[in-house]
């Protein structure tokens, strides 16, 4: 698994649209987070 270099946000009320990318542009992963499912996932990085 290459590793996450870049994690865009993208802010809402109750919910957190998530991008992860490599260095090089390729897309790692999306998701959709509730607050509680963010602060948990970003505490892990």
């Amino acid at each position: 698994m290459q590793e996450i270099s870049i994690i865009g946000v993208d802010l809402a009320q109750n919910v957190f649209q998530l991008h992860g990318a490599a260095a090089d542009g390729s897309v790692l992963f999306r998701k959709k987070l509730s607050r509680p499912q963010f602060q948990r996932f970003m505490g892990n990085r």
